[in-house]
C-alpha cells in the first residue's frame, strides 16, 4: 500500500491508483496582463481583472466570478489586447509573487459565464487541457501535497517569486475518475461554506458588541447611556475608581517560587504565565474576581479579571490587582477596555516613552461614571452572553479550519 498512488482518506467506491503527470501535460498557458491597481476601478468597465494580491489574500481556492468583487480594467482598449485569453470556468490563476512562501497560491475560476475576465499582474494563468471536476484543481494546487514541491523552486529574499518554466516540470498526482474529483471539490467547498458562515457570524457578533458597548455606557459628558434596560432611569453617578476599588497588596512568594499569571493585551484575558522568575523579586497573591491591569501596558488595554482557575496565582507589583466594593469587576473591565477610558486617562502616564507606567494611586484617581449595581449586573450579563457566542463561533471556526487543513493533507497525494 505504501507504493500506491492513492491518498490516505478517500470516498467509498474509489480504489484505483491516482495517476502522476507533469504540470505541462495538464495545462496550457494563457496570457496575463501587467496592469497596476491604478489602472483598475470598481465602478465601470466591460472586462474584469484578477489581481495577484486578491489571489493571495482575498480569494480562496476558487471564486464564483459572478459574485466576487473584481475590479474592472479602466481602459477597454488595453483589455481588448488580451481577448484571446478571457478566462472560463476551470481556469487556474496562480500568484507568481509574494512576500513569503504563499507564492504559488492559486484560485480556480467558476461562475464566469457571460463575463469577460482576465488574469492580471504577477499571475500565471493556466487552462486545463481536459475536463476536471469543478474546484478540484484549485484545492489540489493549494494543498501541501502539491505546494510543498514549489518551495525549493521559489526565488528571492524580501519578495519571493516562481516562474512559469519552474512550474512546468512539477508533478501532479490526481485521480483519473472525474466523479472522484467532483466529490473532493464538493467536500472542500462544503467546508469552506461552513467556514465562511461562521466568519460572517463572528463579524456580525463583534459588530453588535462594539455597537452596544458604545451605547450602553454614557458618552460625551452625558450621565445616562443611549440604551438602557427596563426599570433603570436614574443618572449614573460620577465617582472615582478609588471609591469602589482598593488595591490588594497581599504578599506572596519570591519570583522563583510563585505560580504566576499575566494580563494579555487588548482585553484578551488573564492567563497563567510560565516564567522561572527571580528569587530577589517579591510577588503578590491574586484572587478570583479581582480587577487587574498592567502598569506598563495600560495604553494597550491590558485589563482583566482574575478567573477562578487562577485563584492564588501571583504577579509582581507591575500588575496591580483590586478588590471590588459596590462594583461588578467585569463592569470595570468592560469600561476600562473602551478607548475613551484607557486612552484619555493614559495621557497622564508616568515615565519614559518606552516605559510609561500607570501606577495604582494614579488609576484610583481616575473618574468613573457608575450606575446602580443592578444595572451593572445587567450590562455585564448581556455583554458576557455576546462574548460567549463569539467564543462559541470562534471555536467552531477554528475546529473547521483544522479539519480542512487535516483533510487537505490526507485527501491528496
Amino acid at each position: 500500500m505504501e507504493n500506491k498512488r492513492a491518498p490516505r482518506v478517500r470516498f467509498k467506491g474509489f480504489t484505483e491508483d491516482w495517476e502522476q503527470r507533469k504540470f505541462s501535460s495538464v495545462f496550457e498557458g494563457l496570457q496575463n496582463n501587467t496592469l497596476s491597481r491604478a489602472e483598475l476601478n470598481y465602478e465601470s468597465g466591460t472586462v474584469k481583472n484578477v489581481h495577484y494580491g486578491d489571489v493571495l489574500i482575498k480569494f480562496g481556492d476558487y471564486i464564483d466570478a459572478s459574485e466576487a468583487e473584481l475590479p474592472y480594467i479602466s481602459d477597454d482598449a488595453k483589455a481588448d489586447k488580451f481577448k484571446n485569453s478571457f478566462l472560463q470556468d476551470g481556469d487556474i490563476i496562480i500568484a507568481d509573487t509574494a512576500e513569503d512562501d504563499t507564492v504559488g497560491k492559486c484560485t480556480e475560476i467558476q461562475g464566469s459565464k457571460g463575463l469577460k475576465l482576465l488574469s492580471g499582474l504577477h499571475t500565471i494563468a493556466c487552462r486545463p487541457k481536459e475536463k476536471y471536476g469543478p474546484m478540484f484543481l484549485g484545492y489540489y494546487i493549494n494543498s501541501p501535497a502539491y505546494h510543498n514541491q514549489l518551495k525549493p523552486l521559489m526565488q528571492g529574499i524580501k519578495v519571493t517569486s516562481i516562474s512559469k518554466s519552474a512550474l512546468q516540470d512539477t508533478d501532479m498526482i490526481m485521480p483519473k475518475s472525474i466523479d472522484e474529483q467532483i466529490k473532493i471539490g464538493e467536500y472542500f467547498s462544503y467546508l469552506d461554506n461552513l467556514i465562511t458562515l461562521h466568519q460572517r457570524k463572528l463579524v456580525k457578533l463583534n459588530s453588535v458588541k462594539k455597537s452596544m458597548m458604545g451605547k450602553m455606557f454614557p458618552k460625551n459628558g452625558k450621565r445616562v447611556p443611549e440604551i438602557r434596560f427596563a426599570g433603570f432611569t436614574d443618572d449614573w453617578e460620577q465617582r472615582k475608581c478609588g471609591d469602589v476599588l482598593s488595591e490588594s497588596r497581599e504578599q506572596g512568594h519570591s519570583g522563583d517560587k510563585a505560580k504566576k499569571l499575566t494580563v494579555k493585551l487588548w482585553g484578551k484575558g488573564v492567563v497563567a504565565k510560565d516564567d522561572k522568575g527571580s528569587a530577589a523579586t517579591q510577588y503578590f497573591i491574586r484572587h478570583a474576581g479581582q480587577f487587574i491591569y498592567s502598569k506598563l501596558d495600560f495604553l494597550n488595554s491590558a485589563f482583566g479579571v482574575v478567573p477562578e482557575e487562577l485563584e492564588g496565582y501571583e504577579t509582581t507589583a507591575d500588575l496591580p490587582a483590586f478588590d471590588c466594593h459596590g462594583i461588578n469587576p467585569y463592569f470595570m473591565f468592560y469600561r476600562a477596555v473602551q478607548q475613551d477610558f484607557y486612552l484619555k486617562n493614559g495621557i497622564i502616564a508616568d515615565g519614559s516613552r518606552k516605559a510609561k507606567r500607570i501606577h495604582a494611586d494614579t488609576f484610583l484617581e481616575m473618574p468613573l461614571l457608575l450606575p446602580h449595581i443592578g444595572e451593572q449586573n445587567k450590562i455585564v450579563s448581556y455583554i458576557q452572553q455576546l462574548d460567549n457566542l463569539i467564543t462559541l463561533h470562534q471555536s467552531k471556526l477554528t475546529k473547521l479550519m483544522k479539519i480542512k487543513q487535516s483533510m487537505l493533507e490526507s485527501m491528496f497525494v
